[in-house]
């Protein structure tokens, strides 16, 4: 997991409005979110919350991506599904997951299995870790992370 005020592990991935490597977009704080899962509930409702303020993010100068492991068509499907407006990454080998620290153990119903653990990265204009949310609750989560791009 890359600790604050360190440099935000680079990339380059796939995503449903084309290839984005992370170090071509020094100059503009970028919001990462990484999700579980596609068409799942929490995903959706947390998938809908930055669609539905992706302009007031490019208003405040950032771009937001949402990443988990689903390929880029699966992404296309839950665009497509929910009329999302962010772009999806897919990272289907799971690199960008565990550079980022948010695959990991989980358990449900007494079941351990791996998984990406539902985590915010907000990385700033010069390419520095700036915040981390960790075991994300969704209710209220979009408008922290906007507050916290806002006050950069």
């Amino acid at each position: 997991m890359p600790e604050v005020s360190q440099p935000a592990p680079n990339f380059t991935l796939p995503g449903t409005e084309g290839e984005i490597t992370l170090s071509d977009l020094k100059g503009q704080p970028v919001v990462l979110f990484f999700y579980p899962k596609d068409d799942t509930p929490g995903c959706t409702k947390e998938s809908i919350g930055f669609s539905e303020t992706r302009a007031d993010f490019e208003a405040a100068g950032a771009r937001v991506f949402g990443i988990s492991k689903d390929s880029l068509a699966k992404h296309e499907k839950f665009i497509a599904k929910h009329g999302l407006q962010v772009p999806l990454l897919s990272d289907e080998n799971g690199s960008v997951c565990e550079d980022y620290g948010v695959w990991k153990e989980k358990s449900m119903y007494g079941k351990k299995f791996m998984g990406i653990e539902r985590t915010t990265v907000l990385v700033d204009a010069q390419g520095t870790v700036a915040r981390v949310w960790n075991k994300v609750k969704v209710p209220g989560h979009v408008d922290e992370v906007l507050e916290a791009v806002r006050a950069l």
